[in-house]
């Protein structure tokens, strides 16, 4: 069998056994036949709110939010509809807004491959940073007890539009939606407390969950906090094409996109596996380690206790470097030890989250990184186990497992999230 995984650019292609293999993918939606038409309707016929040209008022000023690097949001796509419709305001009277959360800036270069040349040329743009104290403004304390800083260039604007990708999040339930503010705008103590291990500890904070989701819960109740005049989130296929726009009032929109997302995402399978091969949905997703813990989470979902993950992430950008994650991976030599560090009470680090799902991972499963950028001393040092080869890495496992063992697939990795059935 010969299946082709979601990698880099280009994808991996990887032969596999003829028997004993399944392969789970999301209900593949074809692209909207005009993009541009389905955005500029969406705006002017939107969900449970005005279009947006009667929202705005000549004399506002108006914030937009735009997602980092890390998604595959569109946004060469997605923000010139958007300005098209304000063009009765002057440029000067908007500021699109990089949405880091704690992320590393973007350079010049990347943001012009990713907006287009003549929207970082015409419009002001303010890359987040969750670090600058003078750069977020305190709003209360959400009702976590947790204390609720943002972004001041987007709080000053008088409409603020959010605009960003839905997809299954492994913590968060969906992306999309309120995940444009916190994390994407917010402080970084606020971003810790939200992302916390208490938080994360809690069996709701998982796959396609919303409701009871402590994590999302608290993202949606800061984005309403900051009164967000109107969003703009799209689903995206395995080409990237744009499968629909979900535009008007944040709730009302997100909640009819995950809905629709949730049919064709959420996928059953019988029982569970004795190995998972992954991937993390290519580039960018699969742009560093940190990133391919999502990848790795799809996979535990259906993996048995004591079997085997296979993750193919390019990993171009490394472990990283910037962020903590690396540093963190380097405070015990076992999954298990580092659950217990991130655990302890008051302990507070940067990218702890990652470490932490990647630690229970590796506590129901081993994990091997296929990685055209890592070395071996790389993935070691991350207390994972370096794939060469998946041909030979799943020969070696049938080995150990037997013959009969069973093997999963998941071409598109958290683009799929896989639900064992009895």
């Amino acid at each position: 069998m010969r299946v082709k995984l979601d990698y880099g650019r280009q994808g991996l292609w990887v032969e596999l056994p003829d028997r004993n293999v399944t392969v789970v993918e999301p209900h593949f939606v074809a692209g909207v036949p005009d993009e541009r038409a389905a955005i500029t309707e969406a705006l002017r016929r939107p969900l449970n709110s005005p279009p947006l040209r009667e929202l705005v008022r000549p004399d506002d000023t108006v914030a937009i939010v735009f997602s980092d690097l890390t998604r595959p949001t569109p946004n060469d796509r997605l923000l010139p509809p958007l300005l098209e419709e304000l063009d009765f305001l002057p440029n000067e009277q908007i500021v699109l807004i990089n949405a880091l959360g704690l992320h590393r800036a973007e350079t010049e270069q990347e943001l012009r491959s990713r907006l287009g040349e003549e929207i970082v040329n015409n419009y002001h743009i303010v890359q987040h940073d969750g670090m600058a104290a003078g750069a977020l403004h305190y709003l209360g304390r959400s009702r976590f007890g947790h204390e609720v800083l943002i972004n001041r260039a987007y709080l000053e604007a008088s409409v603020r539009i959010l605009t960003g990708f839905i997809e299954p999040h492994f913590f968060a339930g969906f992306s999309g939606g309120p995940k444009a503010v916190l994390p994407g705008i917010a402080g970084a103590s606020l971003v810790l407390d939200n992302h916390s291990a208490a938080m994360l500890d809690d069996p709701r904070a998982t796959w396609g969950v919303t409701a009871g989701n402590p994590v999302w819960e608290e993202m949606l109740e800061v984005a309403l906090m900051t009164a967000p005049a109107f969003l703009l989130n799209v689903t995206l296929n395995r080409e990237r094409a744009i499968t629909g726009v979900y535009a008007g009032d944040m709730e009302t929109a997100h909640r009819i996109g995950t809905d629709t997302l949730r049919r064709t995402a959420m996928v059953a399978v019988n029982g569970t596996f004795d190995i998972v091969i992954t991937s993390n949905s290519g580039y960018p997703l699969d742009i560093n380690l940190y990133q391919a813990v999502k990848g790795m989470s799809a996979a535990a979902r259906i993996v048995r206790q004591g079997g085997s993950i296979i993750i193919a992430a390019e990993c171009r950008d490394g472990i990283p470097d910037h962020g903590e994650y690396k540093n963190l991976l380097r405070l015990a030599n076992s999954p298990a030890e580092l659950l217990e560090v991130l655990r302890r009470p008051g302990f507070r680090m940067v990218d702890q989250w990652e470490a932490q799902l990647q630690a229970q991972i590796q506590c129901r499963a081993e994990v091997f990184v296929k990685s055209d950028y890592l070395s071996d001393e790389d993935i070691i040092a991350a207390l994972l186990r370096p794939c060469h080869s998946i041909e030979e890495t799943v020969e070696e496992l049938l080995m150990r497992y037997g013959p009969d063992a069973r093997i999963c697939v998941l071409p598109e990795g958290p683009q799929t999230i896989p639900t064992p059935v009895p």
